[in-house]
């Protein structure tokens, strides 16, 4: 297969501007979703546009403005929802009532037709919160953004738990392209170098 029929679109939807993430085969149109906020509609406007199947919808962490409006998407689509088991507890005022997803573990390795993602699991902004590696791309979920990380001050946070993670995703060899839950999209390398918290974490 070769690397050019697969693509990657974004959109930044939802009550506080979530970056949804699709990536799909161009020739064989199979896609995931990763991430489609609490917005459907805009998210299955992209997919119908782009002719997409849906095989898997990816989420990185179960608060509402990341999945709240993925029950739309699955009834749509018939497609399984992902969702590390740890962010079943959270309370349902962040979860908004998220439910009947499959787990994900550290190290899993998801197949959907031609997409193919590794599972790592970054706790710190929740228990359950992952990031997924496609790639050269990592998507972050609310783990990394450019210069600065998640908060860790709601229910189920640990600045621990953060602090670690950002130290196993600097770990990482080689360099990523880091697609964020939130705001521009950076290089692993550039918060290796620019981002305190990444710094503080290197220094444990």
């Amino acid at each position: 297969m070769p690397t050019s029929a697969l693509k990657l679109t974004s959109l930044t939807v939802g009550s506080i501007g979530t970056n949804c993430y699709i990536l799909y085969n161009e020739a064989s149109k199979a896609a995931v979703v990763i991430d489609p906020s609490d917005e459907a509609t805009l998210v299955e406007a992209r997919i119908e546009a782009l002719g997409l199947q849906v095989q898997a919808i990816l989420l990185t962490h179960g608060h509402f403005d990341h999945g709240g409006d993925v029950a739309r998407i699955r009834e749509r689509t018939g497609a399984p929802v992902y969702l590390h088991p740890a962010d079943r507890a959270l309370p349902s005022w962040l979860t908004h009532g998220l439910s009947d997803t499959e787990d994900l573990a550290d190290g899993d390795t998801l197949e959907f037709a031609d997409l193919r993602f590794s599972v790592l699991h970054t706790p710190g902004h929740t228990p359950g919160s992952v990031c997924f590696r496609w790639e050269d791309k990592l998507f972050a979920g609310d783990t990394l953004f450019a210069g600065s990380c998640g908060r860790t001050d709601l229910p189920g946070g640990s600045h621990a738990d953060m602090l670690r993670s950002l130290r196993r995703l600097a770990e990482l060899e080689g360099d990523y392209t880091v697609y964020p839950g939130h705001g521009e999209a950076t290089t692993l390398e550039e918060e290796r170098n620019c981002n305190p918290y990444m710094q503080m974490a290197m220094e444990m």
